[in-house]
């Protein structure tokens, strides 16, 4: 017989996480869709009564998001300038009514190419909490999503927040995504850039792009071409040069792979741009 419970606290749902097999139900505005059709042969543990796990928190070492925290809550919540870029992935996914019950972490779960929130948490050097009834264990965002639709979540395990660390908390950010429309779209290519300006030259940079592999990937090569560069125009040239082995784009009814790539560098260029205006006080639309 298929189960279904809605547990009220954390250690209630990771007790009935070790004792069955569960398919977790959080803001289900994927969960639905995902069925289609088909009749329900998992059991349903449904999260949305776990008011422990919405919300943002800081303490010294880190910014940690609840598992239920909502697209809506993050973009509401005070936070530094270096979270603009998911909060501006936030308000690209789906419509307001989705971002106000979809939550950040299911998006993650999901572990698909395209998902919004991935390219602006990677640029955050965020990390994944992972629980059980038996321990805890945190997973840099690049471990835990492994491919198309999969994670390192292990039998017994759910994801209790996100985390970031307070030194990738500095700088200016912003969040670039192509799509046949604006708004309701899944993305052709989406990229993220958070630059630390030092002394009017780029002290850090992490740069992200999703959309153009089977995983989100962090740029290495941008990175370490934008290092000490001026913090102007000039930096254009520098992404447009670099190399983007990481990426390795397929072709499907969105867009060719050799578009997804030309497409790519230009996103990352608008990125930089945007981060770069954010960090002069000019408030660059992402």
């Amino acid at each position: 017989m298929i189960r279904y419970a809605k547990p009220t606290t954390v250690d209630e749902a990771l007790a009935l996480l070790g004792e069955d097999r569960w398919r977790i139900l959080a803001g289900g505005t994927d969960f639905y869709p995902a069925q289609g059709n088909k009749p329900f042969r998992d059991n349903i543990l449904d999260i949305n009564g776990l008011t422990a796990l919405r919300g943002i928190a800081e303490s010294e070492a880190h910014w940690r998001i609840g598992a239920r925290t909502t697209w809506t809550d993050l973009v509401r919540h005070p936070l530094p300038a270096a979270f603009d870029a998911l909060k501006a992935a936030a308000r690209d996914v789906g419509s307001v009514q989705i971002q106000n019950v979809a939550s950040i972490v299911g998006n993650l779960c999901n572990a698909s190419p395209a998902a919004d929130g991935v390219p602006a948490l990677l640029v955050l050097d965020a990390d994944v909490e992972l629980r059980s009834a038996k321990a805890t264990r945190h997973l840099p965002l690049g471990a835990f999503i492994l491919g198309n639709r999969r994670t390192a979540l292990a039998s017994g395990e759910m994801v209790t927040a996100i985390r970031i660390p307070k030194p990738a908390a500095a700088g200016t950010s912003a969040f670039v995504k192509l799509g046949a429309r604006r708004y309701l779209v899944i993305s052709i290519a989406m990229a993220a850039a958070r630059l630390v300006v030092d002394d009017g030259a780029v002290a850090e940079a992490a740069i992200a792009v999703g959309a153009c592999s089977a995983v989100a990937r962090r740029l290495a090569g941008v990175e370490a071409a934008l290092l000490g560069l001026p913090a102007n125009e000039a930096l254009a040239g520098a992404v447009l040069g670099a190399p983007i082995d990481e990426l390795s784009p397929i072709g499907d009814v969105r867009g060719s792979a050799e578009y997804r790539l030309d497409a790519a560098r230009e996103i990352v260029v608008r990125a930089v741009a945007g981060a770069i205006g954010h960090a002069a006080g000019d408030k660059v639309a992402a």
